[in-house]
């Protein structure tokens, strides 16, 4: 994603102290026994505690303290993009990057809690500490990076760094069986697209629509959320529209039983995911690429990948910033 989605083109724990009185006399003394004997029980078991915390989340001492005591790190995401981040039925975030996350949580010994949000918001959401990281087939660009908005070119903040996590292209999809020679984004003008705002998809519209000859217009529709934009295809509103090739898969696999929508032509702009962490977060990034480097190397990675379908996009590292 750009500045704009390919998308898309970011735990408390305390000690409680007891005191007790002990009685006088041989009472005290048995007093002063058990006491001693259970502090020594208490210190045992604190200590078996932490040695399997330790083994049961290695990563965790990589982790922010802030974040690390608090258990918990907040996920900006829009929740609407099936198959990377969608809901079930009873309203769970479920998909491609919270199955990612949960296994990043027991690296690293905390819970990732996913908040929805529209995609566009996602990097402000970062900005005013809403968020500790945005995930959500979010496309490292150098935009991103570098805080620059890519319909102006100009900084409109501090950017963010990603850890870079998956690779995939855009892809055009249109009604099954009305494909009207579609084929590339040069035949699209004269038609009418449909996309999600603020996505890589958006961005090569608007591109194209530039580039059409007079006469042809690229007619593009912006939609808050994915799911929005397909019902708009499916109703006849457009012509065709556009998203990364595993939400384009996906849509074209499960809407209408398979029987709504086909792609058409190649994938173009193949560029990673990243996890989006804000600038001044350069543990929690670095924390967040050692846990996602460790469920690769164990395999949990590689059974997230497979479990929805999406090989082709995976990766054999997790890299920082390696957007272009």
């Amino acid at each position: 994603m750009t500045a704009s989605t390919t998308r898309r083109s970011t735990a408390k724990a305390g000690q409680v102290t007891k005191s007790r009185i002990a009685a006088a006399g041989a009472i005290a003394v048995a007093g002063t026994l058990l006491l001693t004997g259970c502090g020594d029980q208490t210190k045992d078991n604190s200590s078996s505690a932490s040695k399997s915390s330790t083994k049961a989340a290695p990563l965790a001492d990589k982790l922010p303290k802030e974040i690390r005591d608090k258990g918990v790190v907040r996920v900006g995401s829009d929740i609407a993009y099936a198959p990377v981040e969608f809901k079930d039925k009873s309203g769970k975030a479920i998909g491609i990057d919270p199955d990612l996350a949960d296994a990043l949580g027991k690296q690293l010994g905390v819970k990732f809690e996913f908040q929805n949000g529209t995609f566009d918001t996602l990097i402000t959401g970062l900005r005013s500490n809403r968020y500790d990281i945005a995930m959500s087939a979010m496309t490292d660009t150098k935009d991103r990076q570098d805080g620059v908005d890519s319909d102006t070119g100009k900084k409109v903040g501090e950017g963010v760094d990603f850890v870079d996590y998956f690779n995939a292209g855009v892809s055009i999809y249109t009604p099954k069986g009305k494909t009207q020679g579609i084929k590339s984004w040069d035949d699209l003008c004269g038609k009418k697209i449909v996309v999600q705002r603020g996505t890589v998809s958006h961005d090569l519209a608007k591109a194209q629509a530039k580039k059409c000859p007079s006469g042809k217009k690229l007619g593009i529709q912006a939609f808050d959320d994915d799911q929005q934009a397909q019902t708009r295809l499916r109703s006849g509103g457009a012509d065709a529209g556009s998203s990364d090739f595993p939400v384009a898969a996906y849509a074209v696999k499960t809407s209408g039983g398979g029987k709504d929508f086909e792609i058409v032509g190649d994938q173009v702009e193949a560029a990673p995911y990243g996890i989006a962490v804000a600038k001044d977060q350069s543990q929690l990034r670095d924390a967040i690429k050692a846990a996602m480097d460790a469920i690769i190397k164990n395999g949990e990675y590689d059974k997230v990948i497979a479990k929805w379908g999406v090989e082709a996009g995976s990766v054999k590292e997790a890299t920082v910033n390696g957007g272009k």
